[in-house]
């Protein structure tokens, strides 16, 4: 019975705590000179502490400074003050110069844009002028320009021409006579070949007869015997010779 007669006491307790905690405090000045003060040495003291824990927990570099209504100076910083502020100076410096000069570069970019438009639309009329397009617009003074432009233009193109076919018929000549002593090289060549196979069958034939010459048999021959067929049976002599042949 005890315990439960507690109960209800204990949850009475934390309502009434509940409802004397700190409420919600309208934000503007304080006119009660000693609340005023009391309030700002409390404020301060958490904002320093915010400060340094923001320092140490997320290695942040942090600089605080506080003036009170009556000129006292107070501050922070996990470095230097002066530091702090020296770099901040230099990147509001930097952004403010990045936003300028992003304003520059923009205003740049149009100007040129604009202008390569312009230029884009006048080669584009001079190629119609020159392929004799959209003539109607033109002056005499402008078509004589245009005229003599194209016969200058003529004239170029009638010397690169010209320029070039000399140099392949330069081109050509020295190839011909690569061609040429290329040929008479192979001719030689070719000759010097068939010299060499004539010289050969040369020394294979003068072989073969030697060989021949010393397989055949030597023979003797007798001075005073003259062979036979060597005076021709059609052979006719007169009967005067042969009756003075005759012995008596």
């Amino acid at each position: 019975m005890l315990q439960t007669m507690e109960l209800p006491n204990q949850a009475q307790e934390g309502s009434s705590q509940k409802k004397m905690g700190r409420g919600k405090i309208e934000i503007k000045r304080i006119e009660n000179t000693t609340n005023r003060q009391v309030t700002f040495c409390k404020r301060r003291n958490g904002l320093l502490k915010k400060a340094y824990e923001l320092s140490v927990l997320c290695d942040a570099e942090v600089a605080l400074v506080v003036f009170s209504s009556r000129g006292r100076l107070y501050e922070y910083a996990n470095n230097s003050v002066r530091a702090t502020i020296e770099r901040y100076k230099k990147a509001s410096a930097a952004s403010t110069n990045a936003e300028s000069v992003s304003e520059v570069n923009t205003q740049f970019y149009q100007q040129e844009s604009s202008k390569l438009r312009r230029q884009i639309r006048d080669i584009q009329n001079l190629n119609r002028h020159i392929l004799g397009e959209a003539l109607g617009s033109l002056s005499l003074k402008e078509l004589k320009n245009l005229e003599g432009r194209l016969e200058k233009g003529l004239s170029r193109v009638r010397s690169r021409k010209h320029e070039t076919l000399f140099a392949d018929v330069e081109f050509m000549q020295k190839r011909e006579i690569e061609l040429q002593n290329h040929n008479n090289y192979l001719r030689a060549k070719i000759a010097e070949h068939e010299r060499a196979q004539q010289q050969q069958q040369q020394q294979q034939t003068n072989m073969t007869q030697g060989t021949l010459c010393e397989s055949l048999p030597s023979q003797s021959y007798d001075r005073n015997f003259f062979p036979v067929n060597l005076i021709g049976s059609d052979q006719q002599y007169s009967r005067q010779d042969q009756t003075a042949l005759q012995l008596v």
